[in-house]
């Protein structure tokens, strides 16, 4: 009888700490090399007055190269200023325990494209891609993320990244301070 309540106790212990599984938008490997990556994760979002933004992350891991994929959309009626990357860029994040996270652009600029919707709006679609640090990982994981700074071509933007929050896209709900601790392991 003993035995059974331990192992009752460590099935039920096991499904409460497991984590979610990964969940890839593509995992291919092939004569050329392996490439993996995550599905989008809306880290930030704001709508105000007929404007919207968002900020989506997804992980990659190409031949070793683990990376952070940022997508940024936006879409308004009104003028939208663009943002673009170039070798300079970086990405800040700073942790809960005080700890800064710099990630460095690949070197590509970008300014993204600006499409219309057959509604009136302009939309406009930008991404890039930053590379992790030695020893990054360890830090991105053992604290929630407060705040991403974005450095620009020509200036810098703050996002504060809240605990958790129901998109107003799509009406799920995301936990962005948690991204790196929830979804590192699928790139390792």
């Amino acid at each position: 009888m003993k035995q059974l309540a331990i192992l009752v106790f460590l099935f039920i212990s096991g499904n409460v700490l497991a984590q979610a599984p990964c969940d890839y938008s593509v995992n291919v490997t092939d004569s050329i090399g392996t490439y993996k990556s995550t599905k989008d994760h809306i880290i930030w979002e704001k709508n105000f007055a007929g404007n919207s933004s968002y900020i989506f992350y997804s992980l990659a891991m190409t031949d070793g190269l683990p990376t952070l994929n940022v997508q940024m959309l936006q879409k308004s009626k009104d003028f939208m200023k663009a943002n673009c990357f170039d070798k300079n860029s970086k990405l800040y994040l700073q942790l809960f325990n005080g700890k800064i996270v710099t990630l460095l652009h690949i070197d590509q600029e970008n300014c993204g494209s600006l499409i219309r919707d057959d509604k009136g709006y302009d939309n406009r679609v930008i991404t890039a891609s930053f590379m992790f640090p030695k020893g990054s990982f360890e830090d991105l994981k053992s604290a929630p993320v407060s705040m991403m700074r974005i450095k620009y071509l020509t200036e810098n933007e703050d996002y504060i990244l809240k605990k958790e929050f129901q998109s107003e896209l799509d009406n799920k709900v995301y936990k962005p301070e948690n991204y790196f601790i929830n979804n590192l392991k699928c790139i390792e």
